[in-house]
């Protein structure tokens, strides 16, 4: 059985045009790899791919991150890394949209 879950969140900044705000961000969720139950991570930026009316590139960081459970994912949730940077970076953003999933195999 394959519990694995991933946790994408998509974040939108008050100043979409301030580098040292998107700075800020960035080196917040940098802070993660500091969190033993993530897995793998992945932070990026909004691609130059060709404009589609599927594509929504509005947001300003991504983050991607593997969790082998669950319970882990529930750990990062509580984790004093993962509260110092919603205490630290909330100023920064607008809008925040996470999407969780995992395998629908059984």
């Amino acid at each position: 059985m394959n519990n694995r879950i991933i946790h994408q969140v998509y974040f939108w900044l008050k100043n979409p045009n301030s580098e040292e705000d998107l700075a800020k961000l960035l080196a917040g969720l940098k802070t993660f790899s500091e969190i033993e139950v993530i897995k793998e991570m992945y932070i990026g930026v909004p691609a130059s791919t060709e404009k589609r009316e599927v594509v929504d590139n509005s947001f300003s960081v991504s983050e991607l991150l593997f969790f082998s459970s669950v319970e882990d994912q529930n750990e990062y949730q509580d984790h004093p890394v993962h509260k110092k940077f919603i205490e630290d970076c909330s100023p920064l953003w607008k809008k925040v949209v996470v999407y969780d999933s995992m395998s629908e195999e059984k």
